[in-house]
Protein backbone atom coordinates (compact mmCIF):
# COMPACT_ATOMS: atom_id res chain seq x y z
CA UNK A 1 0.00 0.00 0.00
CA UNK A 2 1.15 3.38 -1.07
CA UNK A 3 0.91 6.29 2.05
CA UNK A 4 3.16 8.81 0.49
CA UNK A 5 4.97 9.80 -2.83
CA UNK A 6 7.30 12.60 -2.80
CA UNK A 7 10.52 13.76 -5.37
CA UNK A 8 13.26 15.24 -3.00
CA UNK A 9 16.66 16.84 -4.86
CA UNK A 10 20.08 15.41 -3.62
CA UNK A 11 21.93 18.09 -1.95
CA UNK A 12 25.14 18.23 -0.61
CA UNK A 13 26.38 18.35 2.35
CA UNK A 14 30.41 18.28 3.69
CA UNK A 15 31.53 16.64 0.30
CA UNK A 16 28.71 14.03 0.24
CA UNK A 17 25.63 13.84 -1.54
CA UNK A 18 22.38 14.36 0.99
CA UNK A 19 19.10 13.28 1.11
CA UNK A 20 16.42 15.42 3.75
CA UNK A 21 13.21 13.74 5.04
CA UNK A 22 11.06 16.35 7.22
CA UNK A 23 7.65 16.17 8.17
CA UNK A 24 5.24 14.74 6.59
CA UNK A 25 7.49 12.61 4.36
CA UNK A 26 8.58 10.54 7.54
CA UNK A 27 5.57 11.06 9.68
CA UNK A 28 2.89 9.23 7.02
CA UNK A 29 5.53 6.18 6.98
CA UNK A 30 4.73 6.06 10.51
CA UNK A 31 8.65 7.45 11.30
CA UNK A 32 8.22 9.81 14.81
CA UNK A 33 11.14 12.16 16.50
CA UNK A 34 13.12 9.53 18.50
CA UNK A 35 12.10 6.15 16.76
CA UNK A 36 14.86 3.57 16.15
CA UNK A 37 15.51 2.37 12.24
CA UNK A 38 17.93 0.71 9.92
CA UNK A 39 19.13 1.97 6.67
CA UNK A 40 19.40 -1.19 3.72
CA UNK A 41 20.68 -0.74 0.52
CA UNK A 42 18.79 -3.21 -2.05
CA UNK A 43 20.19 -2.99 -5.43
CA UNK A 44 19.23 0.22 -6.64
CA UNK A 45 16.83 1.48 -3.53
CA UNK A 46 17.53 2.38 -0.20
CA UNK A 47 15.38 1.19 2.35
CA UNK A 48 14.78 2.96 5.52
CA UNK A 49 12.63 0.24 7.91
CA UNK A 50 11.49 1.06 11.12
CA UNK A 51 13.14 -1.08 14.32
CA UNK A 52 12.62 -0.52 17.85
CA UNK A 53 16.05 -2.01 18.26
CA UNK A 54 17.62 -0.14 14.67
CA UNK A 55 20.88 1.64 15.00
CA UNK A 56 19.76 5.21 13.96
CA UNK A 57 16.84 7.09 15.28
CA UNK A 58 14.73 9.96 13.62
CA UNK A 59 15.79 13.53 14.56
CA UNK A 60 13.33 16.40 15.10
CA UNK A 61 13.09 19.74 14.32
CA UNK A 62 10.44 22.34 15.84
CA UNK A 63 7.40 24.30 13.79
CA UNK A 64 5.84 26.53 16.08
CA UNK A 65 4.37 23.94 19.13
CA UNK A 66 5.37 21.04 16.74
CA UNK A 67 7.90 18.74 16.50
CA UNK A 68 8.71 17.23 13.16
CA UNK A 69 10.13 14.26 12.35
CA UNK A 70 13.67 14.42 10.07
CA UNK A 71 15.80 12.37 8.95
CA UNK A 72 19.51 13.16 7.92
CA UNK A 73 21.04 10.96 4.95
CA UNK A 74 24.25 12.95 4.13
CA UNK A 75 26.35 9.58 3.19
CA UNK A 76 28.58 8.81 -0.37
CA UNK A 77 28.57 4.90 0.43
CA UNK A 78 24.76 4.83 1.41
CA UNK A 79 23.96 7.39 -1.63
CA UNK A 80 26.26 5.85 -4.07
CA UNK A 81 23.81 4.09 -5.88
CA UNK A 82 22.03 7.28 -6.87
CA UNK A 83 25.64 9.15 -8.54
CA UNK A 84 25.00 11.29 -10.77
CA UNK A 85 21.74 11.92 -10.23
CA UNK A 86 19.85 15.23 -8.96
CA UNK A 87 16.83 13.69 -7.66
CA UNK A 88 15.15 10.60 -6.04
CA UNK A 89 11.65 9.42 -5.21
CA UNK A 90 10.55 9.16 -2.07
CA UNK A 91 7.63 6.48 -1.27
CA UNK A 92 6.42 5.72 2.09
CA UNK A 93 4.90 3.27 3.50
CA UNK A 94 3.34 2.05 6.95
CA UNK A 95 6.83 1.36 8.94
CA UNK A 96 8.99 1.66 5.77
CA UNK A 97 10.28 4.94 3.56
CA UNK A 98 12.11 3.62 0.18
CA UNK A 99 14.48 6.08 -2.25
CA UNK A 100 14.60 5.13 -5.58
CA UNK A 101 15.55 6.95 -8.65
CA UNK A 102 12.91 8.87 -10.48
CA UNK A 103 10.51 6.86 -12.80
CA UNK A 104 12.29 9.04 -15.46
CA UNK A 105 15.92 8.04 -14.55
CA UNK A 106 14.75 4.33 -14.69
CA UNK A 107 13.00 4.68 -18.22
CA UNK A 108 16.07 6.15 -19.39
CA UNK A 109 18.66 3.34 -18.50
CA UNK A 110 16.43 1.30 -19.51
CA UNK A 111 16.28 2.80 -22.94
CA UNK A 112 19.77 2.79 -23.23
CA UNK A 113 20.73 -0.70 -22.25
CA UNK A 114 18.36 -1.98 -24.45
CA UNK A 115 19.36 0.22 -27.48
CA UNK A 116 23.58 -1.26 -26.87
CA UNK A 117 22.05 -4.72 -26.52
CA UNK A 118 20.73 -4.67 -29.92
CA UNK A 119 23.14 -2.96 -31.56
CA UNK A 120 26.02 -5.07 -30.02
CA UNK A 121 23.87 -7.98 -31.51
CA UNK A 122 22.74 -6.73 -34.66
CA UNK A 123 19.38 -7.63 -33.67
CA UNK A 124 16.75 -5.71 -35.37
CA UNK A 125 15.82 -2.68 -33.93
CA UNK A 126 11.87 -2.30 -32.76
CA UNK A 127 10.39 0.79 -34.50
CA UNK A 128 6.33 1.87 -34.06
CA UNK A 129 4.27 4.62 -35.89
CA UNK A 130 1.40 6.54 -34.58
CA UNK A 131 -0.87 8.24 -37.34
CA UNK A 132 0.38 5.49 -39.94
CA UNK A 133 -1.11 7.12 -42.71
CA UNK A 134 -0.66 4.69 -45.94
CA UNK A 135 2.91 4.51 -43.80
CA UNK A 136 5.09 6.45 -45.86
CA UNK A 137 7.70 8.29 -43.02
CA UNK A 138 7.43 4.63 -41.86
CA UNK A 139 9.37 3.29 -45.14
CA UNK A 140 11.12 6.27 -45.62
CA UNK A 141 13.12 5.48 -42.01
CA UNK A 142 13.10 1.83 -42.34
CA UNK A 143 14.49 2.18 -45.92
CA UNK A 144 17.30 4.75 -44.45
CA UNK A 145 18.45 2.69 -41.50
CA UNK A 146 18.55 -0.57 -43.97
CA UNK A 147 21.17 1.56 -46.16
CA UNK A 148 23.77 2.36 -43.67
CA UNK A 149 23.46 -1.78 -42.45
CA UNK A 150 21.15 -0.92 -38.91
CA UNK A 151 17.93 -3.32 -39.72
CA UNK A 152 14.78 -2.07 -38.44
CA UNK A 153 11.05 -4.07 -37.32
CA UNK A 154 7.63 -2.55 -37.32
CA UNK A 155 6.50 -3.70 -33.99
CA UNK A 156 3.14 -1.74 -34.49
CA UNK A 157 1.47 0.64 -36.75
CA UNK A 158 -1.49 2.72 -35.16
CA UNK A 159 -4.31 3.99 -37.46
CA UNK A 160 -7.54 5.09 -37.34
CA UNK A 161 -8.41 4.14 -41.16
CA UNK A 162 -8.01 0.20 -40.82
CA UNK A 163 -7.92 -0.23 -44.59
CA UNK A 164 -4.80 1.71 -44.98
CA UNK A 165 -3.28 -1.08 -42.35
CA UNK A 166 -4.31 -3.77 -44.13
CA UNK A 167 -2.93 -2.14 -47.76
CA UNK A 168 0.02 -1.27 -45.62
CA UNK A 169 0.88 -5.18 -44.86
CA UNK A 170 1.12 -6.10 -48.62
CA UNK A 171 2.84 -3.28 -49.96
CA UNK A 172 4.80 -1.61 -47.29
CA UNK A 173 8.28 -2.40 -46.91
CA UNK A 174 8.88 -1.94 -43.55
CA UNK A 175 5.45 -3.97 -42.64
CA UNK A 176 6.17 -7.77 -40.96
CA UNK A 177 4.68 -10.74 -39.92
CA UNK A 178 4.79 -9.58 -36.64
CA UNK A 179 3.89 -6.33 -37.03
CA UNK A 180 0.72 -5.63 -34.76
CA UNK A 181 -2.05 -3.61 -36.17
CA UNK A 182 -3.88 -1.10 -34.36
CA UNK A 183 -7.03 0.44 -36.09
CA UNK A 184 -8.33 2.65 -33.42
CA UNK A 185 -8.44 6.55 -32.83
CA UNK A 186 -4.92 7.08 -31.22
CA UNK A 187 -7.10 9.26 -27.67
CA UNK A 188 -9.13 5.79 -27.39
CA UNK A 189 -5.65 3.25 -27.50
CA UNK A 190 -3.55 5.37 -25.18
CA UNK A 191 -6.16 5.41 -22.76
CA UNK A 192 -7.42 1.57 -23.01
CA UNK A 193 -5.19 -0.38 -20.20
CA UNK A 194 -5.44 -3.92 -21.32
CA UNK A 195 -3.81 -2.51 -24.89
CA UNK A 196 -1.33 -0.40 -23.30
CA UNK A 197 -0.01 -3.10 -20.78
CA UNK A 198 0.66 -5.19 -24.37
CA UNK A 199 2.20 -2.27 -25.94
CA UNK A 200 5.90 -3.43 -27.28
CA UNK A 201 8.76 -1.44 -26.31
CA UNK A 202 10.59 0.46 -28.92
CA UNK A 203 14.11 1.45 -29.96
CA UNK A 204 12.86 4.18 -32.66
CA UNK A 205 9.30 6.02 -32.70
CA UNK A 206 7.90 7.67 -35.80
CA UNK A 207 4.95 9.67 -36.10
CA UNK A 208 3.15 12.25 -37.84
CA UNK A 209 0.16 14.05 -35.80
CA UNK A 210 -2.25 15.18 -38.08
CA UNK A 211 -1.80 18.55 -39.27
CA UNK A 212 -5.52 19.44 -39.69
CA UNK A 213 -5.55 22.44 -36.98
CA UNK A 214 -2.21 23.60 -37.41
CA UNK A 215 -1.60 24.14 -41.35
CA UNK A 216 -2.94 27.87 -42.21
CA UNK A 217 -5.76 26.28 -44.68
CA UNK A 218 -6.94 24.10 -41.91
CA UNK A 219 -7.06 26.54 -39.54
CA UNK A 220 -8.70 29.30 -41.74
CA UNK A 221 -11.32 26.70 -42.79
CA UNK A 222 -12.26 25.98 -39.72
CA UNK A 223 -11.60 29.83 -37.87
CA UNK A 224 -9.57 28.66 -35.05
CA UNK A 225 -7.64 30.50 -32.90
CA UNK A 226 -5.24 28.17 -32.40
CA UNK A 227 -4.68 24.24 -33.41
CA UNK A 228 -5.54 23.16 -30.20
CA UNK A 229 -8.72 24.22 -30.95
CA UNK A 230 -9.59 21.97 -33.51
CA UNK A 231 -12.24 18.81 -31.96
CA UNK A 232 -11.09 16.09 -33.42
CA UNK A 233 -6.86 16.45 -33.75
CA UNK A 234 -6.13 19.31 -31.44
CA UNK A 235 -5.37 17.03 -28.49
CA UNK A 236 -3.88 14.32 -29.98
CA UNK A 237 -0.56 15.35 -28.17
CA UNK A 238 -1.51 14.32 -25.53
CA UNK A 239 -1.74 10.72 -26.41
CA UNK A 240 1.11 10.39 -28.32
CA UNK A 241 2.92 11.17 -25.69
CA UNK A 242 0.92 8.66 -23.12
CA UNK A 243 1.74 5.72 -25.91
CA UNK A 244 5.59 7.46 -25.90
CA UNK A 245 6.07 7.08 -22.10
CA UNK A 246 4.57 3.53 -22.46
CA UNK A 247 6.94 2.14 -25.62
CA UNK A 248 10.38 3.98 -23.83
CA UNK A 249 11.53 4.73 -27.38
CA UNK A 250 15.73 5.67 -27.58
CA UNK A 251 14.58 7.73 -30.59
CA UNK A 252 11.93 10.11 -31.96
CA UNK A 253 11.13 11.30 -35.33
CA UNK A 254 7.94 13.75 -35.38
CA UNK A 255 7.15 15.54 -38.69
CA UNK A 256 4.26 18.35 -39.37
CA UNK A 257 3.72 21.18 -41.24
CA UNK A 258 6.22 23.89 -40.03
CA UNK A 259 3.59 26.06 -38.15
CA UNK A 260 3.34 22.97 -36.24
CA UNK A 261 6.51 24.36 -34.85
CA UNK A 262 5.03 27.27 -32.60
CA UNK A 263 2.06 25.40 -31.43
CA UNK A 264 1.29 24.54 -27.68
CA UNK A 265 1.36 21.29 -28.61
CA UNK A 266 5.05 21.72 -30.00
CA UNK A 267 6.06 23.54 -26.76
CA UNK A 268 4.41 20.66 -24.66
CA UNK A 269 6.23 17.93 -26.49
CA UNK A 270 9.89 20.01 -25.90
CA UNK A 271 9.23 19.99 -22.50
CA UNK A 272 7.56 16.98 -21.83
CA UNK A 273 10.33 15.04 -23.66
CA UNK A 274 12.80 17.33 -21.75
CA UNK A 275 11.77 15.67 -18.34
CA UNK A 276 11.51 12.43 -19.63
CA UNK A 277 15.31 12.46 -20.49
CA UNK A 278 15.37 13.09 -24.24
CA UNK A 279 17.16 16.27 -26.16
CA UNK A 280 15.38 17.48 -28.96
CA UNK A 281 16.60 18.17 -32.38
CA UNK A 282 14.94 20.12 -35.15
CA UNK A 283 15.04 20.94 -39.03
CA UNK A 284 12.79 22.38 -41.66
CA UNK A 285 13.29 19.92 -45.00
CA UNK A 286 12.33 21.92 -48.14
CA UNK A 287 11.61 19.33 -51.21
CA UNK A 288 13.78 21.50 -53.44
CA UNK A 289 16.89 21.47 -51.48
CA UNK A 290 16.72 17.60 -51.46
CA UNK A 291 16.07 17.23 -55.44
CA UNK A 292 11.87 17.12 -55.30
CA UNK A 293 10.21 18.74 -57.78
CA UNK A 294 7.55 20.00 -55.46
CA UNK A 295 8.60 22.25 -52.66
CA UNK A 296 6.73 21.13 -49.78
CA UNK A 297 8.34 21.69 -46.97
CA UNK A 298 7.97 19.45 -43.13
CA UNK A 299 9.01 20.31 -39.75
CA UNK A 300 11.41 17.73 -38.53
CA UNK A 301 11.83 16.87 -34.64
CA UNK A 302 14.22 14.21 -33.43
CA UNK A 303 13.87 13.42 -29.92
CA UNK A 304 17.18 11.14 -28.81
CA UNK A 305 17.58 9.68 -25.05
CA UNK A 306 20.30 11.54 -23.57
CA UNK A 307 23.69 10.19 -24.18
CA UNK A 308 23.29 9.70 -28.16
CA UNK A 309 25.44 12.31 -29.58
CA UNK A 310 22.64 13.05 -32.32
CA UNK A 311 22.85 16.47 -34.52
CA UNK A 312 21.03 17.33 -37.54
CA UNK A 313 24.49 19.23 -38.37
CA UNK A 314 26.11 16.74 -41.09
CA UNK A 315 22.45 15.98 -42.58
CA UNK A 316 23.30 18.00 -46.00
CA UNK A 317 21.07 17.61 -49.04
CA UNK A 318 22.69 15.96 -51.76
CA UNK A 319 24.25 18.37 -54.73
CA UNK A 320 21.58 19.91 -57.01
CA UNK A 321 20.91 18.04 -60.11
CA UNK A 322 18.49 19.83 -62.51
CA UNK A 323 15.50 17.52 -63.10
CA UNK A 324 12.24 17.85 -65.33
CA UNK A 325 8.54 17.07 -64.91
CA UNK A 326 8.55 14.97 -68.31
CA UNK A 327 10.56 12.46 -66.89
CA UNK A 328 8.45 11.67 -64.02
CA UNK A 329 5.09 11.57 -66.23
CA UNK A 330 3.73 8.40 -67.43
CA UNK A 331 2.96 7.84 -71.22
CA UNK A 332 -0.59 8.82 -71.60
CA UNK A 333 -1.61 9.10 -75.14
CA UNK A 334 -2.81 12.55 -76.94
CA UNK A 335 -6.33 10.79 -77.24
CA UNK A 336 -6.45 9.63 -73.78
CA UNK A 337 -10.21 10.18 -72.42
CA UNK A 338 -7.84 11.86 -69.11
CA UNK A 339 -7.24 14.88 -70.72
CA UNK A 340 -10.03 17.48 -70.88
CA UNK A 341 -10.76 20.93 -71.40
CA UNK A 342 -11.32 21.67 -67.85
CA UNK A 343 -13.97 24.62 -68.59
CA UNK A 344 -15.66 24.80 -65.56
CA UNK A 345 -11.94 25.43 -63.84
CA UNK A 346 -11.12 28.16 -66.71
CA UNK A 347 -14.33 29.57 -66.29
CA UNK A 348 -13.51 29.74 -62.71
CA UNK A 349 -9.99 31.93 -62.80
CA UNK A 350 -11.88 34.00 -64.83
CA UNK A 351 -14.84 34.74 -62.43
CA UNK A 352 -12.01 34.99 -59.77
CA UNK A 353 -9.72 37.57 -61.43
CA UNK A 354 -12.75 39.89 -61.84
CA UNK A 355 -13.61 39.52 -58.65
CA UNK A 356 -10.25 40.67 -57.31
CA UNK A 357 -9.05 36.96 -55.86
CA UNK A 358 -6.11 35.66 -56.47
CA UNK A 359 -7.05 32.03 -57.47
CA UNK A 360 -5.32 31.15 -60.65
CA UNK A 361 -4.37 27.44 -62.38
CA UNK A 362 -1.31 26.16 -62.14
CA UNK A 363 -0.47 24.81 -65.47
CA UNK A 364 3.11 22.36 -65.75
CA UNK A 365 4.70 20.41 -69.11
CA UNK A 366 7.04 17.90 -69.61
CA UNK A 367 9.61 20.96 -69.52
CA UNK A 368 8.98 22.49 -66.30
CA UNK A 369 11.49 22.24 -63.49
CA UNK A 370 8.89 22.60 -60.67
CA UNK A 371 5.41 21.70 -59.95
CA UNK A 372 3.08 23.64 -57.23
CA UNK A 373 2.25 21.68 -54.04
CA UNK A 374 -0.15 18.70 -54.28
CA UNK A 375 -2.44 18.64 -51.45
CA UNK A 376 -4.67 15.61 -49.91
CA UNK A 377 -7.74 17.15 -52.16
CA UNK A 378 -6.18 16.39 -55.17
CA UNK A 379 -8.69 14.16 -56.44
CA UNK A 380 -11.50 16.44 -56.03
CA UNK A 381 -10.03 18.45 -59.45
CA UNK A 382 -9.92 22.08 -57.73
CA UNK A 383 -9.06 25.11 -60.03
CA UNK A 384 -5.54 25.66 -58.02
CA UNK A 385 -4.17 22.47 -57.94
CA UNK A 386 -1.62 21.50 -60.76
CA UNK A 387 -2.51 20.22 -64.00
CA UNK A 388 -0.40 18.71 -66.66
CA UNK A 389 -0.61 20.77 -70.29
CA UNK A 390 -1.18 18.53 -73.78
CA UNK A 391 1.80 18.13 -75.28
CA UNK A 392 -0.28 19.70 -78.66
CA UNK A 393 -3.35 20.62 -77.74
CA UNK A 394 -3.11 23.74 -75.58
CA UNK A 395 -6.54 23.28 -74.88
CA UNK A 396 -6.21 20.30 -73.24
CA UNK A 397 -5.21 19.39 -69.85
CA UNK A 398 -5.34 16.79 -67.25
CA UNK A 399 -5.01 15.54 -63.35
CA UNK A 400 -1.48 13.91 -62.02
CA UNK A 401 -1.61 9.82 -62.21
CA UNK A 402 -1.09 8.42 -58.42
CA UNK A 403 1.92 7.38 -59.62
CA UNK A 404 3.31 10.57 -61.04
CA UNK A 405 2.12 12.05 -57.91
CA UNK A 406 4.36 9.67 -56.16
CA UNK A 407 7.25 10.25 -58.26
CA UNK A 408 7.34 13.96 -57.58
CA UNK A 409 7.62 13.09 -54.19
CA UNK A 410 10.05 10.51 -54.40
CA UNK A 411 7.59 8.14 -52.99
CA UNK A 412 7.88 4.67 -54.00
CA UNK A 413 5.12 3.92 -55.84
CA UNK A 414 4.30 0.44 -54.33
CA UNK A 415 2.86 2.52 -51.41
CA UNK A 416 -0.22 3.69 -53.49
CA UNK A 417 -0.54 0.95 -56.12
CA UNK A 418 -3.83 -0.66 -56.26
CA UNK A 419 -5.33 1.95 -54.22
CA UNK A 420 -8.35 4.38 -55.37
CA UNK A 421 -6.77 7.29 -56.94
CA UNK A 422 -8.37 9.77 -53.71
CA UNK A 423 -7.32 7.16 -51.39
CA UNK A 424 -3.90 7.50 -53.02
CA UNK A 425 -3.60 11.23 -53.34
CA UNK A 426 -4.84 11.61 -49.69
CA UNK A 427 -1.98 9.51 -48.60
CA UNK A 428 0.55 11.29 -50.80
CA UNK A 429 -1.17 14.80 -50.36
CA UNK A 430 -0.83 14.97 -46.76
CA UNK A 431 2.89 12.87 -46.33
CA UNK A 432 5.80 14.06 -46.81
CA UNK A 433 8.90 13.75 -49.60
CA UNK A 434 10.63 10.79 -49.32
CA UNK A 435 14.25 11.77 -50.12
CA UNK A 436 14.85 13.73 -46.63
CA UNK A 437 13.35 11.46 -44.30
CA UNK A 438 15.50 8.43 -46.21
CA UNK A 439 18.28 10.38 -45.16
CA UNK A 440 17.46 11.23 -41.76
CA UNK A 441 16.75 7.06 -41.52
CA UNK A 442 20.65 6.45 -42.61
CA UNK A 443 21.72 9.74 -40.49
CA UNK A 444 20.68 7.66 -37.25
CA UNK A 445 21.82 4.78 -38.41
CA UNK A 446 25.15 6.27 -38.54
CA UNK A 447 24.95 8.17 -35.66
CA UNK A 448 24.21 4.53 -33.62
CA UNK A 449 26.81 2.89 -35.46
CA UNK A 450 29.37 5.84 -33.89
CA UNK A 451 28.44 5.59 -30.72
CA UNK A 452 28.81 2.68 -28.36
CA UNK A 453 29.27 5.10 -25.08
CA UNK A 454 33.03 4.33 -24.92
CA UNK A 455 35.91 6.25 -26.21
CA UNK A 456 36.56 6.55 -30.30
CA UNK A 457 39.18 3.63 -31.44
CA UNK A 458 41.29 4.47 -33.73
CA UNK A 459 42.76 2.72 -36.56
CA UNK A 460 46.31 1.43 -36.37
CA UNK A 461 49.32 4.23 -37.76
CA UNK A 462 47.30 7.27 -36.64
CA UNK A 463 49.93 9.81 -35.53
CA UNK A 464 50.76 9.35 -31.89
CA UNK A 465 49.23 12.53 -29.58
CA UNK A 466 45.97 12.71 -32.17
CA UNK A 467 44.04 12.36 -29.13
CA UNK A 468 45.65 15.06 -27.52
CA UNK A 469 45.49 17.08 -30.34
CA UNK A 470 41.89 16.81 -30.67
CA UNK A 471 41.03 17.23 -26.72
CA UNK A 472 41.88 20.60 -27.05
CA UNK A 473 39.22 21.58 -29.87
CA UNK A 474 36.56 18.76 -29.51
CA UNK A 475 34.99 16.81 -26.63
CA UNK A 476 34.44 13.74 -28.96
CA UNK A 477 35.98 12.06 -31.98
CA UNK A 478 35.20 9.89 -34.20
CA UNK A 479 36.68 7.67 -37.94
CA UNK A 480 35.49 9.50 -41.28
CA UNK A 481 34.04 6.88 -43.14
CA UNK A 482 36.14 6.61 -46.14
CA UNK A 483 33.79 5.04 -48.67
CA UNK A 484 30.63 7.62 -47.99
CA UNK A 485 30.91 9.96 -45.72
CA UNK A 486 29.69 13.91 -46.58
CA UNK A 487 30.41 16.26 -43.63
CA UNK A 488 30.78 19.96 -43.36
CA UNK A 489 32.73 22.38 -41.07
CA UNK A 490 35.88 23.82 -39.62
CA UNK A 491 39.24 22.21 -39.52
CA UNK A 492 40.17 22.86 -36.39
CA UNK A 493 43.45 20.54 -35.84
CA UNK A 494 46.15 19.44 -38.00
CA UNK A 495 49.41 17.57 -37.31
CA UNK A 496 51.39 14.66 -38.26
CA UNK A 497 49.01 14.09 -41.17
CA UNK A 498 45.68 14.14 -39.72
CA UNK A 499 42.88 16.44 -39.80
CA UNK A 500 40.19 17.18 -37.10
CA UNK A 501 37.33 18.71 -38.36
CA UNK A 502 34.14 19.85 -36.25
CA UNK A 503 31.13 18.29 -37.57
CA UNK A 504 28.69 19.17 -34.97
CA UNK A 505 27.47 19.22 -31.17
CA UNK A 506 26.84 16.21 -29.00
CA UNK A 507 24.06 16.25 -26.64
CA UNK A 508 25.70 18.13 -23.68
CA UNK A 509 26.23 20.85 -26.43
CA UNK A 510 29.69 20.19 -26.31
CA UNK A 511 32.03 20.23 -30.21
CA UNK A 512 32.51 16.84 -31.96
CA UNK A 513 34.89 16.35 -34.58
CA UNK A 514 35.97 13.51 -37.34
CA UNK A 515 39.25 12.05 -38.34
CA UNK A 516 40.75 12.82 -41.72
CA UNK A 517 44.57 11.50 -43.43
CA UNK A 518 45.80 13.89 -45.53
CA UNK A 519 47.29 10.73 -47.65
CA UNK A 520 43.23 10.66 -48.98
CA UNK A 521 43.41 14.17 -50.18
CA UNK A 522 44.57 15.10 -53.62
CA UNK A 523 44.31 18.52 -52.11
CA UNK A 524 44.07 18.36 -48.36
CA UNK A 525 42.03 21.58 -46.81
CA UNK A 526 44.47 24.00 -44.18
CA UNK A 527 43.87 24.94 -40.43
CA UNK A 528 40.73 27.16 -40.28
CA UNK A 529 39.41 26.27 -43.61
CA UNK A 530 35.35 25.70 -43.59
CA UNK A 531 35.27 22.40 -45.68
CA UNK A 532 32.66 20.67 -47.27
CA UNK A 533 34.81 16.76 -47.54
CA UNK A 534 33.16 13.88 -49.62
CA UNK A 535 34.22 10.96 -49.96
CA UNK A 536 34.08 7.92 -52.41
CA UNK A 537 35.65 4.72 -52.46
CA UNK A 538 38.11 6.01 -50.27
CA UNK A 539 39.14 9.37 -52.04
CA UNK A 540 38.43 12.63 -50.16
CA UNK A 541 37.96 15.73 -51.98
CA UNK A 542 37.79 19.16 -49.62
CA UNK A 543 35.58 22.09 -51.11
CA UNK A 544 36.26 25.28 -49.39
CA UNK A 545 33.09 27.35 -47.71
CA UNK A 546 33.37 30.25 -45.91
CA UNK A 547 36.17 30.74 -43.59
CA UNK A 548 35.10 30.47 -39.55
CA UNK A 549 36.68 33.82 -37.34
CA UNK A 550 37.31 33.56 -34.11
CA UNK A 551 37.41 30.11 -33.46
CA UNK A 552 39.41 28.27 -31.21
CA UNK A 553 42.18 25.92 -33.28
CA UNK A 554 45.37 23.63 -32.72
CA UNK A 555 48.08 22.54 -34.89
CA UNK A 556 50.46 19.83 -33.58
Amino acid sequence: MLDGYFVKKIGQNRGAPRVWIEGQQAAVAGFAPGQKYDVEVRGKTVVLQANKDGSRVVSSKKSGERENPVIDLNSKELLAVFDGMSAVRVVAREGEIFLLPLASEIKKQERFARLREKLESGEPLAMGSLSFGGGVLSSAIHSGLRQEGIEGRLAFANEIREELLEHAAKANDAWGEKTIPLAAPMQELAFDERAMAHLPKLEVLEMGLPCSGASRAGRAKRGLEHPEEHPEVGHLVVSALVILAKANPALVVLENVPEYAASASASILRNQLRDLGYSTHEKIFNGREWGALENRTRWCMVAASEGIPFSFDQLIPPPAAPKKLGAYLDDIAPDDPRWSRMQGLKDKEVRDAAAGKGFKMQVFDADSEKIGTITKGYAKVRSTDPKIAHPTNPDLLRQLTPSEHARVKGVPERLVEGLSATTAHEILGQGIIYHPFEALGKHIAATLKGWDGRPAKLPAGAPDGILDLAGEVVAEIRLANPEKDRLKGPIVAAGGGALIQEIGKNADGEPVGALHFEKDFRKAPHLGQQSLIEYDQGEARAKNLTRTPGRSMACG
